[in-house]
């Protein structure tokens, strides 16, 4: 198996032992992207629709790195501190990905890194 790891400056660097994503057999998994401005190293709001709008495109960006994009996205995996954030979450992430939608799951947690609303990953197919 054959396993390269893709980096970009278009989101915020891994914070720990860890690549932004991980491409495999055609796939690329990404890490999970909080809703941090890779320029500023800040989150624009506290605010779960803003942080997710962040978080978004910064998945974007990685999956872009890896060659591939959100029409080539097969699952999703949506953390959130607090589930009534949910709709605000969900009116976001439904400007990114077209149909058919990808699988998706989402779940609250009791905390994410930084303290963040919500962190966003991915599986991706590379065309």
């Amino acid at each position: 198996m054959s396993k390269q790891t893709v980096s970009t400056t278009d989101a915020p660097a891994a914070i720990g032992p860890y690549s932004q994503a991980v491409i495999s057999n055609g796939m690329v998994f990404t890490s999970g992207q909080l809703g941090i401005d890779p320029v500023s190293g800040q989150f624009p709001s506290d605010s779960a629709a803003d942080q997710s709008e962040q978080a978004l495109k910064n998945l974007m960006a990685v999956l872009k790195a890896a060659g591939t994009g959100p029409e080539n996205v097969i699952k999703t995996t949506v953390f959130v501190r607090d589930m009534n954030d949910f709709a605000a979450v969900n009116e976001v992430y439904a400007k990114y990905f077209p149909e058919p939608f990808p699988a998706r799951s989402c779940v609250q947690v009791a905390a994410l890194p930084k303290a963040a609303a919500v962190e966003i990953e991915a599986v991706a197919t590379i065309p």
